[in-house]
């Protein structure tokens, strides 16, 4: 058990990258890879998320205790942009008013990728920067996905549009049992009000060394196919 456990700090301290296409335009953020499980979001207010920034300013806070293992992810709001459209200003997205899904996207052999997505129900809303996620695994450890280095870009939210985020991971094609996720706490950027959803995907290679990848999220952009309604 101890070394599953090394195993889970090894695989958080590993190198890979991602790319989110979906901020340019790509309609591919939420699809065109298998079909995999997708869970609907559990709102579970103090399970996690505690350490958001809570900022409705747009100021770019990040949340305390950000990338720290077990201490709960808030999301951030990077980027310059008010999102104003028409007259006033509009607020950012809040979880009150979002539904929450993931979805494995993994159709590579070595690197895996799970959608989570962010639908808004309410009136237009202001969504912009990193998601905070932390992953909790079968052996009850919890440990929070590093950002990659791409850049945020404000997107403006109407009702029934959607925003979505990759979280890259390494495939465990070793033929063992591997590392089990469960659950994951995602905090919507500049939120404070996690959602609780199952891992969707497979299991994290056990790997001492420093060659088998890294999870990663990228930035929160919206997917330019989204209905409105």
């Amino acid at each position: 058990m101890q070394h599953t456990r090394k195993a889970v700090a090894a695989v958080i301290g590993l190198v890979a990258a991602l790319s989110l296409t979906a901020c340019n335009g790509d309609d591919s953020a939420l699809g065109g890879g298998q079909a995999g499980s997708t869970a609907s979001a559990d709102k579970a207010g103090g399970t996690g998320g505690t350490g958001g920034s809570g900022k409705t300013d747009g100021s770019g806070g990040a949340g305390k205790g950000d990338q720290s293992a077990g201490t709960g992810t808030g999301g951030s709001d990077q980027g310059a942009g008010t999102g104003g459209t028409g007259k006033g200003k509009v607020g950012m997205c809040r979880s009150g008013a979002l539904d929450a899904t993931a979805v494995d996207n993994t159709t590579d052999k070595t690197e895996g990728v799970v959608t989570v997505s962010f639908k808004n129900s309410g009136g237009d809303c202001r969504i912009n920067g990193f998601a905070g996620v932390d992953i909790k695994t079968s052996l009850g450890d919890t440990f929070s996905v590093d950002r990659n280095g791409e850049q945020p870009v404000p997107e403006i939210l109407k009702k029934g549009e959607t925003a979505a985020f990759n979280i890259t991971f390494p495939v465990n094609n070793t033929g063992g049992s591997g590392v089990k996720l469960t659950d994951m706490v995602v905090t919507p950027p500049n939120e404070t009000e996690p959602f609780t959803l199952k891992w969707p995907a497979g299991t994290l290679p056990v790997t001492d060394g420093e060659d088998g990848g890294k999870m990663e999220l990228s930035p929160v952009g919206k997917v330019s196919d989204s209905p409105t309604g």
